[in-house]
């Protein structure tokens, strides 16, 4: 069962209307009972670093997340903040992330470009996945565009565990990845039959 984790953020009505039209069901999980027999999980999220660690700690369910996800080997993908939460920490907060994938989240910095870049990053941008890829972007090797908003990137430890980039004044990791744990700055149900194609390859892993 495909799960979409609700702890407060995010726009779970608009995953599970992409699933909808592609015939896939869903399940919103507001508690640890609603995430028995999860076999992919969401996190969504929008806002705040600390916000979104607060929300899901006071949640109750992240102990049973990390069990299907650590345990159950159950495959996770972070959406935007539910992405920047995966990291240690972040510049924008001062409570720690998950952990579940070694980096810090870093705000962008243009101050030496010449070039007056607006921020935050909002809008259509290219995704370039890397040459050895991932099932996750299966279909989309080239000219895939996708909607993002955010003035915070994830800048990985370990640079194997960045799947894409995407430009905006500098080179940040637009796709993440380690093990079963997948985590994408963008918002896949905001971009279309782009987000859509990822989505359903996200629900075939």
């Amino acid at each position: 069962m495909l799960t979409i984790i609700d702890y407060g953020l995010g726009n779970i009505l608009s995953f599970q209307n992409v699933y909808k039209r592609i015939n896939v069901e869903t399940r919103i999980a507001k508690s640890v009972d609603d995430l028995e027999n999860a076999t992919k999980l969401i996190l969504p999220g929008v806002g705040a670093f600390d916000h979104a660690i607060d929300l899901l700690n006071a949640s109750g369910m992240r102990s049973k997340i990390e069990e299907l996800v650590f345990q159950k080997n159950t495959p996770i993908i972070g959406i935007c903040v539910g992405m920047q939460i995966l990291a240690n920490s972040s510049e924008e907060g001062v409570k720690s992330g998950l952990g579940w994938i070694s980096g810090s989240v870093k705000k962008f910095d243009f101050r030496k470009l010449e070039k007056k870049i607006p921020m935050p990053h909002m809008g259509w941008n290219d995704v370039q996945p890397n040459q050895d890829g991932s099932k996750l972007f299966r279909g989309l090797e080239s000219d895939s565009r996708f909607y993002f908003l955010h003035s915070y990137y994830f800048e990985c430890t370990d640079k194997q565990n960045e799947i894409s980039k995407t430009d905006y004044g500098t080179s940040f990791s637009s796709a993440i990845k380690k093990n079963n744990i997948y985590g994408v700055q963008f918002h896949p149900e905001k971009s279309h039959h782009y987000g859509q194609i990822l989505l359903k390859n996200f629900a075939e892993i």
